[in-house]
């Protein structure tokens, strides 16, 4: 077995231990290597910071070559397996993503129904439940058990594109776990009804985005891991709650 078949078997092995997942999310070897030397078993890259690190926009501002490259220094950095946002594709065919993906290290992918690069289009439910079925279909091929985090924006864009948006993210994740999905990620759940909600909905291991002091607007990291959340990432939070410490260390030396 190779070394990136271990590293995604293992990764899906996290999400099914009886115990919350917590895969920190990192942006550059450095962040990537603290995150393991502080004992974490596996890491996530959030499109976000890494774009922020880089210089670039979110949303697709990266090109998959970009985000790649990042990813690959990252995923090169850290003996662990690695999650990554590649957004919602960046407009690849699906086999080719996984590809690409797995030649950079990583054994997991965001890939979530928001599509920067044609003007914010959400895609449609069988849509964007096609295309993960289509990378559960490549990964299958490819002999490599490459764990499928898709997410859903209905709860981002909410009322103003959706009349009941928590039923419309259930609707989508429902339908991302049919097409083989590991793992679900219905972004900016608004409180604990709404994380109960789609954890009744759905059988597959739910990701929730905290911040890492604060917790989630669903709940504190006690309340996620009692109400069976079984994977917490960071996106953007753990690098913008690193800025103000930053800047207080280093605002005694200023001019």
């Amino acid at each position: 077995m190779s070394d990136i078949q271990t590293k995604a078997s293992e990764l899906l092995r996290l999400h099914h231990t009886g115990e919350t997942l917590v895969l920190p999310t990192v942006w550059d070897a450095w962040s990537a290597r603290a995150a393991a030397d502080a004992g974490f078993l596996g890491l996530s890259i959030g499109s976000h910071p890494l774009a922020d690190s880089r210089g670039q926009q979110d949303g697709e501002g990266m090109t998959l070559d970009d985000a790649l490259d990042g990813i690959s220094r990252i995923c090169a950095s850290v003996d662990l397996p690695v999650t990554a946002d590649v957004e919602s594709g960046y407009g690849t065919p699906a086999a080719e993503l996984v590809e690409r993906v797995l030649e950079a290290g990583a054994v997991g992918i965001n890939v979530e129904d928001t599509v920067h690069g044609e003007g914010g289009r959400v895609r449609e439910v069988a849509e964007h439940a096609d295309y993960i079925g289509a990378l559960r279909q490549a990964a299958d091929a490819a002999g490599v058990e490459l764990v499928i985090n898709a997410r859903t924006d209905a709860l981002v864009h909410g009322t103003e594109r959706f009349a009941d948006p928590l039923a419309e993210a259930i609707t989508r994740m429902q339908a991302c776990e049919q097409a083989g999905a590991r793992s679900l990620y219905p972004v900016r759940l608004p409180d604990a009804a709404a994380l109960r909600a789609m954890l009744d909905a759905v059988s597959t291991p739910l990701n929730v985005t905290a911040h890492p002091v604060d917790g989630s607007m669903s709940g504190s990291f006690e309340e996620l891991k009692a109400a069976g959340v079984q994977r917490i990432t960071f996106g953007p939070l753990l690098q913008m709650a690193l800025g103000d410490p930053m800047a207080q260390l280093l605002r005694p030396w200023a001019p």
